[in-house]
């Protein structure tokens, strides 16, 4: 049995994010997806995930979920076999960039998560074409079934986030770097940067992509993922 794999689901997003990406590995190994809806601050859910993942495994998040796995790897280094970090942000939080949270946290207390989901994921962020629809709606879905508590939870975590420049710096395991083409939420440059921070970090940007490749364009965001792990290990 291959090595097991944990993903990390984004903000307001449960395993229907990882549908395709769940089918395509569960074949060969074991595939879990992790809980990133406890605790207000990054630290608290990364640690949560820590104590329910195994001993050793490839780690994969997505936006604020690829946040969470940064942490994952500064905690537990030993334990992380390779990293796939996908539409993130390895950047703490401005004063200025924190406060945009302000309105929106107004906003779901007082009932209003649709409205403020569809104004943080707007159509833009994704690629355009016949399935951003689709994409968007899974996406209210999701924010709907887990909820204004979790909303709010995990904003307050992103706007209490360290910077893991240094965390990426210090990475001795195979590391994929994956952007959608069309994201402008965390766009392509910010990926580039990353990449450049990682040793040996492979970089990869899918066409006709947002913010959302494992479901905008899953066959490619696949092909990415087997090709890392079938990287060896090797602990630079």
């Amino acid at each position: 049995m291959q090595e097991p794999l944990v993903l990390i689901p984004g903000m307001m997003c449960d395993a229907r994010l990882y549908a395709p990406q769940i089918e395509a590995f569960s074949r060969e190994r074991s595939v879990t997806v992790a809980c990133a809806t406890r605790g207000e601050r990054i630290e608290e859910i990364a640690s949560t995930i820590l104590d329910g993942a195994p001993q050793k495994f490839a780690l994969a998040g997505l936006s604020m979920g690829g946040i969470v796995a940064m942490e994952v790897l500064r905690r537990a280094p030993d334990r992380v076999t390779r990293i796939a970090l996908m539409d993130t942000n390895p950047l703490a939080e401005t004063p200025q960039s924190s406060a945009m949270y302000e309105p929106m946290i107004v906003g779901v207390k007082a009932g209003r998560l649709d409205e403020v989901m569809r104004g943080f994921l707007k159509p833009e962020v994704f690629a355009p074409g016949q399935g951003r629809m689709e994409v968007m709606a899974l996406m209210a879905e999701m924010a709907q079934s887990l909820g204004p508590e979790v909303f709010l939870r995990q904003v307050r975590a992103l706007q209490r986030r360290k910077d893991q420049q240094a965390v990426l710096r210090r990475c001795k395991v195979p590391a994929l770097v994956l952007c959608g083409e069309h994201d402008r939420l965390t766009p392509v440059k910010r990926h580039t940067f990353m990449a450049e921070l990682i040793p040996g970090a492979h970089l990869e940007i899918v066409a006709d992509a947002g913010h959302a490749p494992v479901i905008e364009q899953p066959e490619a965001v696949n092909a990415a993922l087997s090709a890392w792990l079938a990287q060896p290990y090797i602990l630079r």
